[in-house]
């Protein structure tokens, strides 16, 4: 968690705050790295509804409803996934916006399909919108993790209007 994550943290809350909205996280590849760089801010449980970690495909059946039709055609690591995390999120929770994160951050896992550094940020709107990117981020497991809380934070942002 860097110093310019923290500042789009504290933005992205005071944000949510002046909407009065909240947010709910999915994430497998960052390990909860979005919700702990929203949590590492005083005063932000007015806007973290809550979060889920789901790493596993177990996980993301059992939390967020992800289909193992899903999970079997596209992989864990898909648009589809995404999509389903974020919305998933949303139906566990009372968050008004979730944002979700599935990728390969290294430095193993890649495939020929899907190299290191691939990683699909989502985030779903209760009632709204529904956003998906496909990213590949260069660099090391820290560096691809990171670049994946901050394009969550700017999706998020976009969905708060």
């Amino acid at each position: 968690m860097t110093p310019a994550l923290l500042a789009e943290a504290e933005a992205l809350l005071a944000l949510f705050r002046a909407r009065g909205l909240m947010l709910a996280t999915a994430e497998s590849c960052t390990g909860g790295l979005v919700a702990a760089t929203l949590t590492a801010i005083a005063g932000s449980s007015d806007v973290v509804e809550r979060g889920f970690v789901t790493y596993s495909n177990e996980a993301k059946r059992e939390l967020l409803g992800v289909s193992e039709e899903s999970l079997a055609t596209a992989g864990a690591v898909s648009e589809a996934v995404a999509r389903a995390m974020a919305e998933g999120a949303l139906a566990g929770s009372r968050a008004a916006i979730a944002v979700s994160v599935t990728g390969i951050a290294g430095p193993g896992g890649a495939t020929a399909t899907k190299p290191l550094g691939l990683v699909f940020v989502g985030a779903a709107r209760r009632g709204g919108a529904l956003l998906v990117e496909r990213h590949v981020f260069g660099g090391d497991r820290a560096a691809v993790r990171n670049a994946s809380v901050a394009v969550a934070f700017r999706l998020a942002r976009t969905l708060a209007g």
